[in-house]
């Protein structure tokens, strides 16, 4: 399965205002904290985070069928640079965030082997939802949508390895 979630930085700024009192301890846990006031750019490490929690729980979601706002259950951690992975309660996902100046976005997996067999779609074309979950009619691959602002990602997870 995949999940993704991307955020424009631009609207971000306008919609959120992450130093408000109670915003962090909302979302993240105490080790997260801790990684957001040790960043040089703790504005990016929160929307990192972001991300890569929204990514992981739209595979959580998709597994267990539970629908919920639980980011404090959602834990990250760091790999390596912008690889992590996310733990939710019994479950682990792994997670690649690529960072621009205009937007954050995560992509997450079930095993990081799995990164080999992302194919990136530019287009909206044949994809339908079933139960609310996005899929090409006609073919079984995981796929995810994400938009935010000016910018919009589908991924796929393909059957067969992309890359060696």
């Amino acid at each position: 399965m995949i999940g993704n979630d991307i955020v424009d930085l631009t609207l971000a700024r306008k919609e959120s205002n992450w130093k408000r009192e109670g915003f962090l301890d909302k979302i993240f846990t105490t080790k997260e904290q801790i990684l957001i006031h040790k960043s040089k750019n703790q504005e990016i490490m929160i929307w990192d985070l972001w991300s890569r929690k929204e990514a992981a729980y739209k595979i959580y979601n998709r597994k267990t069928g539970f629908r919920a706002f639980i980011p404090l259950q959602l834990e990250c951690f760091q790999i390596a640079k912008h690889i992590g992975k996310v733990v939710c309660y019994d479950y682990c996902f792994y997670t690649k965030t690529q960072i621009t100046t205009k937007y954050v976005h995560s992509i997450a997996v079930n095993e990081i082997s799995d990164f080999k067999r992302i194919l990136f779609l530019y287009s909206r074309k044949g994809i339908i939802k079933k139960n609310g979950i996005p899929v090409i009619h006609g073919n079984n691959n995981s796929i995810s949508i994400s938009n935010h602002g000016n910018f919009e990602e589908i991924v796929m997870l393909c059957k067969e390895n992309l890359q060696s």
